[in-house]
């Protein structure tokens, strides 16, 4: 679990973030969402420690990450699985040695039990058959996949997913969502994914965060979306013709 409490960030004279509190729950796929310019990308890298908050807590099961030295951020990074908009896969690696990455870092296991994480990994995303391919020999589907396998690698608690359907069509995408999903339920981890995708939002928004102008907008899940009387979120989310299809489907 993962909290926020009155999480503020102010770049110069510029306040980006106000007042932001929430409870993102383990076991669950939790959803940041918003228009370009909303925050929602701040709100990210303020969590995993990209940005200092100006003022605020970060709480990763009750530990205040904020508050941390240099040495425990550290140790809690090795708990963190990340998924980036680009697959950021190392393009001289094969997909086996992109996935065993963070292993040969961090991981104290002989080569033999790296690799067979490794291959573990690839195996639960499907796609143990190409371990020996490199990236650019792979679809950008594929390459998702592997940065899947890759961010499981280290069995992280927390998962974060910025953009991860990012320049994938929609089956795949589709594909991406439900591995994320799945993955989330199987190891019971805090996952967090910052999207634009409604068709993540329909499919996977257990907690649905929406960020306005740099405050908690609306938050609930999916099924709440249509009823919840908050007209600037129906405008964001009616904007696709993927939300209001699957609305009227369930009519």
């Amino acid at each position: 679990m993962i909290e926020l409490k009155h999480l503020y960030k102010s770049f110069e004279d510029k306040d980006v973030l106000k007042d932001i509190n929430t409870t993102f729950d383990n076991g669950k796929t939790n959803l940041i969402i918003g228009q370009s310019g909303s925050g929602k990308t701040v709100l990210m890298k303020c969590v995993v420690g990209l940005f200092e908050p100006t003022s605020g807590e970060v709480l990763y099961d009750g530990r205040d990450f904020v508050g941390m030295k240099k040495k425990e951020r550290t140790l809690l990074r090795r708990e963190m699985g990340m998924i980036f908009q680009s697959a950021a896969l190392f393009d001289s690696m094969s997909v086996l040695e992109n996935v065993m990455f963070p292993l040969d870092m961090f991981s104290d296991d002989s080569y033999k039990e790296r690799r067979r994480r490794a291959e573990y990994c690839l195996d639960r995303v499907n796609l143990l058959e190409a371990e020996n391919k490199f990236p650019d020999e792979i679809s950008g589907g594929m390459q998702k996949r592997v940065a899947i396998a890759r961010a499981i690698s280290m069995n992280p608690r927390y998962l974060f997913c910025d953009e991860p359907n990012s320049g994938l069509d929609p089956r795949t995408s589709l594909v991406i969502d439900e591995l994320i999903h799945g993955i989330t339920k199987e190891f019971g981890m805090t996952t967090i994914i910052n999207t634009h995708d409604m068709n993540s939002v329909m499919g996977i928004g257990e907690h649905i965060l929406y960020i306005n102008q740099g405050v908690t907008a609306w938050e609930g899940t999916k099924n709440e979306v249509v009823g919840s009387g908050n007209q600037s979120l129906l405008d964001f989310v009616f904007a696709s013709d993927i939300f209001r299809k699957a609305v009227i489907s369930q009519e």
